[in-house]
């Protein structure tokens, strides 16, 4: 067996015996300075929750709040790098297991409770879509075990613009990555010691300073060119992040950047509060981050925790060390975890609306929950004797029992689900094959359908809605991927008709119905989709990779529409894509020249166009109000959800070879629109058509084609 000296694990990786001495930087006060700024640096906390929490109350107000979770992390970075400075300094090593373990005793406990109520409450249909079921055990499992964020990132899901079904732990993401920050970081911290004193002979925080300032660096460099590239994993993708615990590592580790200085103090910690301001309120889902645009908020929180001077009142350090600000950072943990799960589950809770007084009574439960947490979970776990007394294994072994039990709820709330998760799925393909008569769009544009009622019975059932949809997803593409995916079906025969059915994902939704459409009248179908990009020559007002990869998908499709043999084009996209102005008037001006323009392309070669108004797009998924009210509480106010100035409307307008399809009498009466249309469940999200009621339009779709293709092939 190796000697301690040549054993160089994680457990024992030490500077020699003979270096343990301090040297004279670590003699300075500068050493102990960093507890001087934990009440400030408590209120900073305060500032980066409450961002975080309004952002996900009121994204459309709150536009940027999402930077509160970098504010945490060069918060971390700065207490966690001086907490693992100050014993390394004064014993030339680091004890990894106590250290791990009092993470464990300080973050577990909470986590893992609301991970446990979040599994209990998946298994009730009656709170959460029965359609959710696998994503959210999935979910839980991950960020149980602290890898949400990489599962995220794998799954391509688009945090910002809020794209998928989130879960309940989604917010998990930013947790699991400080868990793997507090697993890293001190091993680079005792590696570098390690190096400096045994090779190189020189200072350890010098060579901790370098080590993490060359990790920061690389992390910087890589999460700047991977948000270009690929901007929804690199969001969640740990060493894209490092970077700014290496800030706060910096504050922590350099005296000379904690400024005491009455008026450097001053206008330091203000202009850090002002630049968080201003990237809270400015900042959108449209912005590419992290990448270079992280880089502000994360140097506006170094800059108020490195204002060290309290002298005034009227200082950032004095005011952010107030009572309230020092309540709200001490709860900002537990706050965290409860008030994304409520958000999440609230719509579905009987008699609970989304009225702005329902959001502030929400916001209160939070804290009313975070409190109690902290008072009654965090606190107290984090004392008991029964682990600190004993070796840092047991609490190690203990935790992992706890998230083994968290397992097991969450896999049992599969099992207990799961047969009808499947049934749920028959009864959807059941529907599809033999609907009902006078069923959804028929019920309104059929005049044999006008004395039918509506039974009662909503299909598919709105727990089950999310999981009806096209299931073909190789034929979409989405975020920054701008390959010219294209499927075909239907007829092989050489002189079937040719239809291309080409858009964003509201073109997508259409995909099962016009397979269908396809097999029975003989077409050969082709698709173009690509995610939140439509049809369309006028660039998105979206900056960065994703506007890139949307101008570089349409132009490489249009030269595949160039090079094909079609007899007919079917498009359609949402009404909400926002456009550059592209030097029109409006953006509405320069989306609709924008349709005509692409349009002309096939119209030009005597291909006739067919599009259509676009749905309703609603505020939240109207199966939540479905589970648990009357189908005639679920009514929106048409003004809410129909979009008034549809592009493709006007850009349709006079221009000989398009034809426009409006279903808005469907979807809308005078007043309001509704979740349900003769008996059809028409959304599976908040703006998304079911295959089934897209299923029920069929025969006007197919009418609009036919009549086209007549067009087409006789002169």
């Amino acid at each position: 067996m190796p000697s301690a000296d040549h054993d160089l694990g994680p457990q024992n990786l030490r500077v020699p015996a003979q270096t343990v001495t301090r040297e004279p930087s670590d003699r300075s006060p500068e050493h102990a300075e960093p507890s001087r700024f934990i009440p400030h640096v408590q209120g900073l906390r305060a500032i980066a929750v409450l961002a975080v929490v309004l952002y996900h109350f009121w994204p459309g107000r709150v536009t940027g709040g999402y930077i509160g979770v970098d504010v945490f992390f060069v918060i971390s970075g700065f207490l966690i790098t001086s907490h693992l400075m100050r014993e390394l300094s004064a014993t030339g090593t680091v004890r990894l297991g106590q250290f791990w373990a009092r993470r464990a005793r300080r973050l577990l406990p909470a986590s893992l409770l609301v991970l446990l109520f979040c599994a209990v409450v998946v298994m009730s249909p009656y709170l959460m879509p029965t359609s959710a079921l696998p994503n959210e055990v999935r979910e839980i499992l991950a960020s149980t075990f602290y890898v949400e964020n990489w599962y995220l990132a794998l799954n391509s899901a688009d945090y910002l613009n809020h794209s998928g079904d989130p879960t309940t732990v989604q917010h998990y993401w930013s947790l699991s990555l400080e868990e793997q920050f507090y697993v890293m970081w001190p091993l680079i911290m005792l590696l570098a010691a390690w190096v400096a004193v045994k090779w190189l002979r020189g200072s350890r925080r010098r060579a901790v300073i370098v080590a993490l300032g060359i990790v920061s660096v690389a992390s910087l460099a890589f999460c700047i060119v991977f948000t270009i590239t690929d901007p929804a994993p690199a969001y969640f993708v740990t060493f894209g992040r490092m970077w700014q615990f290496g800030v706060g590592a910096m504050v922590a580790l350099i005296p000379l950047l904690r400024v005491r200085n009455a008026i450097g103090s001053f206008v330091l910690g203000w202009g850090g509060i002002l630049v968080l301001v201003y990237v809270i309120f400015t900042y959108d889902g449209q912005t590419p981050f992290p990448g270079y645009n992280a880089i502000l908020p994360t140097l506006g929180a170094a800059a108020i925790i490195a204002a060290a001077n309290a002298d005034r009142w009227w200082y950032p350090t004095r005011i952010l060390s107030i009572r309230p600000a020092q309540f709200v950072g001490d709860i900002s943990y537990s706050l965290y975890l409860w008030h994304w799960p409520l958000i999440i589950i609230a719509p579905s809770v009987p008699f609970w609306g989304l009225t702005i007084y329902h959001r502030v009574a929400l916001l209160v439960l939070c804290f009313v929950l975070a409190w109690l947490t902290k008072r009654f979970v965090e606190d107290p776990v984090r004392g008991w004797k029964v682990l600190t007394s004993r070796p840092a294994r047991v609490t190690l072994w203990s935790s992992l029992a706890a998230m083994i039990v968290v397992a097991l709820v969450a896999g049992t709330a599969w099992l207990v689900n799961a047969p009808l998760y499947s049934q749920g799925t028959r009864d959807i393909a059941q529907l599809q094959q033999d609907p009902p008569e006078c069923f959804g769009a028929v019920s309104v544009l059929d005049p044999s359908c006008a004395d039918a009622e509506f039974a009662g019975t909503i299909l598919p059932a709105p727990g089950f809605a999310g999981i009806d949809r096209p299931s073909d997803e190789r034929c979409f593409v989405q975020l920054t991927d701008s390959r010219p995916v294209s499927c075909e079906f239907g007829s092989d025969e050489p002189d079937a008709p040719r239809v291309a059915l080409i858009g964003d994902s509201h073109a997508y939704q259409l995909l099962s119905t016009f397979q269908r459409m396809a097999d029975d009248n003989g077409w050969h179908l082709v698709t173009w989709f690509k995610g939140a990009c439509p049809w369309n020559t006028t660039p998105l007002a979206t900056p960065g990779a994703f506007g890139a990869a949307c101008t570089e998908w349409r132009d490489r499709v249009q030269s595949a529409i160039d090079d094909a043999d079609l007899d007919a084009v079917f498009t359609a996209a949402i009404a909400t894509t926002p456009y550059s102005s592209a030097g029109y008037p409006s953006s509405h001006d320069a989306a609709v020249a924008g349709y005509q323009d692409a349009w002309s392309t096939v119209l030009d070669r005597g291909i006739p166009v067919i599009s259509v108004v676009d749905n309703p797009v609603w505020e939240t998924d109207p199966n939540k109000c479905l589970r648990t009210r009357d189908v005639a509480e679920c009514d929106a106010p048409k003004t809410d959800v129909l979009v008034a100035e549809d592009p493709l409307r006007d850009a349709a307008s006079g221009i000989d070879g398009v034809t426009l399809l409006d279903f808005t009498e469907v979807f809308c009466s005078a007043e309001v629109c509704e979740p349900v249309v003769g008996g059809a469940n028409v959304y599976r999200d908040q703006d998304h058509l079911t295959v089934t009621f897209a299923d029920t339009l069929a025969p006007w779709y197919t009418e609009a084609i036919e009549t086209a293709l007549a067009r087409r092939v006789t002169p």
